[in-house]
């Protein structure tokens, strides 16, 4: 064989067999079975050609130069490790940016809803008003140990960490993608975040938030601050929202009350509220939540936080049965109204709001603690009296103008000004608008009293230059036209019935409720400082005419009003402004309450004769057969005046003993339409007098809830009442007889004692005071613009 034979059997073999190789020339491996003999390959070109050969080949395909597959060549531990090392920059510089970009927010609508909780004067719950059944408390209010519980229940490292759980947080990531659902791990902080900047969706963007928000959260606040909204955020079931209504709602008790035994009890309640309630858990959701409970307290004992000793005394508490909270039904709602408009108009007062509707929006909103004045022994007497001595002697089945009769009464006590008792209407739901509170009705003869008051505090004297006291005589004849300086003013009021007394004293006319006297004495007095001292009182006079009509009382006026006016008489002329709230607390407002006893407004000689006066009235007058001659009085010393409106359509006895003071009013209100409306023959009574269901009510209570054996403590020459000499059986023709005997004996008695303490009280700074109880939507029904007009009075 020649060379070129030679060559071209080598190519050939070469072309067969010639494996990859680095060098030119190489030593083809060990033949296997299936070879026949070893071919030896060199030359470069040879040795490309074999290659390329090979990658065009089936069996090369996939593979490189060197041999190695794709796979193989894609995933080496250096690519494998450097990959991995990227990856973790990558992410770290996503969350870095994640951390940048998200902010802690504010809290959510519905993390942020509270209820208003009102409350009695002992602290018992009155009733809860609002979308949401929660009310914030602070962390302090809560004992240290039950505050324990919650970190034993839910986060032990709770003090220790950075606010997450990582693992946990990677756990609940990893469900959520493969579609697990949700799973437990959280800390307390990030369930915080959850409840109150997020929301429950279970997401991958929300698990990423609520990681940020964690980490920035812990950073910026305290723990103290955290477990504060953990534990006010929370749902607890039986509709509870926070710690304060769940103590409320399974225990009957606040957050402050709580012992460790109950505070472990909700703590466990928080991982399956409505499973683990005592009330409707089945025996194994029982057998649940002692096993939860257990847990808790021995995570406190092992944690130091509880001694193991006490731990083993501890006996499971098991909860009260769940109850309803009361509504807004009976008298409720008409306090609960009371409270929100004077808390609404103080903070309109103190610059919280910029005016009522904005205030009153803001009270809406939730999150008020509103302790009431309102005594709950007397708020049930009140309620009982207007049963007893009115409703149930209202039949509209038999007399249609029964439908119409609407009571309203307030009860003060008179060196506080607290609201002790208060009666709206038969039943809130039945009536929405208060009768309490309601100013569209006139106060008819409850208003003579202030009239004296002005006198005695201007030193007023009569057209004849005598000074005016209890003692002084008028002319009591009805439809006598009223002089100013000798000048007829066009104003001639008619007695009740008509009635003619002829010449009387200012006694003797309080205690008949004689018209023609007192307009006679406001004309004297001056109208316009008659209306001054009657807004020093306590009624709202801001936009009414000095005209003598007024002095019939055909301005509008409330029972609260008028109980405000007689208070300050009863508190010796300072000035008493009634107030239904005695405490607010709030997380997000500070309001400071006024005092309610405020300055001397008229002089203590001026209110406390006045009081001697209205005793008269009660022992000799309108009131004697309702309420001097009461088989209840028990000695109790009474002053109070009746009065009754121009057609029937208001009735009222204001009155006080030395520690109480309450107005009730009747009304006539139109079932139909709401228009004032006569109340004659109502009850089977041709007409409702003052002395008549108002007075009655009025006894019922008082006299069951006032203090017996106390005296007035009265700075008043006067002393307990002058009892007059006069009786409606005698005719006009023996005021002549009366005259002689009366004026000279008891009129210089009165006049020395005025005077000095009189002028420094008549200050202008009550007015704004006045607001709070008042409301301008006054509709006398006697038209006070027109001084003809004749009222008949009671």
């Amino acid at each position: 064989m020649g060379r070129a034979d030679d060559r071209r059997a080598r190519q050939r073999g070469g072309r067969r067999a010639a494996p990859p190789a680095r060098s030119s020339v190489a030593t083809a491996p060990q033949p296997g079975p299936a070879e026949a003999e070893p071919t030896v390959i060199g030359g470069r070109a040879a040795a490309r050609r074999a290659a390329q050969g090979k990658g065009r080949g089936k069996a090369g395909r996939g593979k490189g130069k060197d041999g190695r597959s794709f796979i193989r060549r894609m995933f080496t531990w250096k690519k494998i490790v450097g990959g991995f090392f990227g990856v973790c920059l990558l992410g770290m510089g996503a969350f870095i940016a994640l951390y940048m970009m998200i902010d802690i927010p504010k809290g959510n609508a519905d993390a942020t809803l509270q209820s208003n909780v009102y409350k009695y004067s002992d602290g018992s719950l009155m009733t809860r008003d609002g979308e949401r059944n929660r009310e914030i408390v602070d962390l302090a209010k809560v004992p240290k140990k039950v505050q324990l519980t919650f970190v034993a229940a839910e986060n032990k490292t709770f003090y220790k960490d950075a606010g997450v759980d990582l693992k946990g947080t990677a756990r609940g990531l990893f469900n959520t993608l493969s579609g697990k659902g949700a799973q437990g791990g959280s800390t307390i902080t990030q369930q915080y975040v959850k409840n109150f900047y997020l929301t429950q969706n279970q997401t991958v963007t929300r698990k990423l938030k609520e990681l940020v928000i964690s980490l920035k959260l812990d950073r910026t606040k305290s723990k103290d601050y955290i477990l504060a909204g953990y534990i006010n955020t929370s749902y607890y079931g039986r509709g509870a929202y926070g710690i304060q209504a769940a103590a409320q709602a399974y225990y009957r008790k606040d957050a402050d009350e709580l012992s460790v035994q109950q505070g472990a009890y909700l703590a466990a309640l928080l991982q399956a509220p409505s499973q683990y309630d005592w009330a409707v858990a089945s025996d194994t959701g029982k057998a649940l939540v002692k096993a939860r409970w257990n847990y808790v307290l021995d995570n406190m004992v092992e944690e130091g936080w509880l001694d193991k000793t006490k731990r083993a005394e501890m006996k499971f508490p098991v909860p009260q049965a769940p109850k309803a909270a009361p509504g807004m039904g009976g008298q409720t709602g008409y306090l609960v109204d009371a409270a929100n408009n004077q808390l609404a108009k103080q903070l309109v007062a103190q610059g919280t709001a910029d005016n009522l509707n904005d205030a009153l929006t803001m009270v809406k909103a939730g999150g008020w603690t509103i302790t009431l004045n309102i005594d709950k022994k007397k708020q049930k007497a009140l309620e009982a009296a207007a049963k007893s001595q009115l409703t149930s002697k209202l039949d509209p089945k038999k007399r249609s103008v029964d439908a119409d009769v609407q009571a309203g009464a307030v009860s003060v006590n008179p060196k506080t000004g607290a609201v002790v008792a208060l009666y709206g209407g038969q039943d809130y739901y039945k009536h929405y608008r208060s009768n309490a509170t309601r100013t569209d009705y006139q106060p008819a003869s409850t208003f003579k009293p202030v009239i004296l008051a002005a006198a005695l505090d201007e030193d007023a004297q009569t057209q004849t230059g005598k000074p005016i006291t209890a003692n002084t005589m008028y002319d009591g004849t009805s439809k006598r036209q009223v002089v100013d300086n000798g000048t007829k003013v066009g104003f001639a009021p008619e007695n009740e019935d008509d009635q003619n007394y002829g010449n009387i004293t200012v006694q003797t006319a309080m205690n008949k409720s004689v018209n023609s006297v007192f307009a006679q004495m406001g004309v004297d007095v001056g109208m316009d400082k008659v209306l001054k001292v009657a807004s020093q009182l306590g009624m709202d006079t801001a936009d009414l005419k000095s005209v003598p009509a007024q002095t019939l009382g055909t301005m509008g006026a409330s029972p609260w009003q008028m109980a405000g006016v007689y208070a300050t008489l009863d508190n010796h002329g300072k000035k008493v402004t009634p107030t239904i709230i005695k405490s607010v607390e709030s997380s997000q407002h500070q309001v400071n309450l006024p005092n309610p006893i405020g300055d001397q407004v008229i002089s203590r000689e001026a209110a406390d004769s006045v009081t001697s006066v209205l005793t008269g009235v009660v022992d000799d007058g309108t009131a004697k057969v309702s309420v001097a001659d009461n088989s209840n009085r028990d000695g109790r010393k009474v002053a109070g005046k009746t009065g009754t409106s121009d057609e029937n359509r208001s009735a009222w006895f204001t009155g006080y003993t030395p520690d109480l003071v309450t107005s009730v009013g009747l009304f006539g209100e139109s079932k139909k339409n709401g228009a004032q409306v006569s109340m004659y023959k109502a009850g089977g009574f041709p007409r409702v007098n003052g002395g008549g269901f108002p007075a009655q009510i009025w006894a019922a209570y008082t006299f069951g809830v006032s203090a017996t054996g106390v005296k007035f403590d009265l700075d008043t020459t006067q002393g307990a009442a002058v009892q007059p000499s006069y009786t409606p059986s005698q005719t006009p023709s023996q005021s002549a007889t009366q005259s002689p005997s009366q004026t000279p004996t008891q009129t210089p008695t009165q006049t020395p004692t005025q005077t000095p303490t009189q002028t420094p009280t008549q200050t202008p700074t009550q007015t704004p005071t006045q607001t709070p109880t008042q409301t301008p939507t006054q509709t006398p029904t006697g038209g006070i613009e027109d001084p003809l007009n004749p009222n008949s009075d009671q």
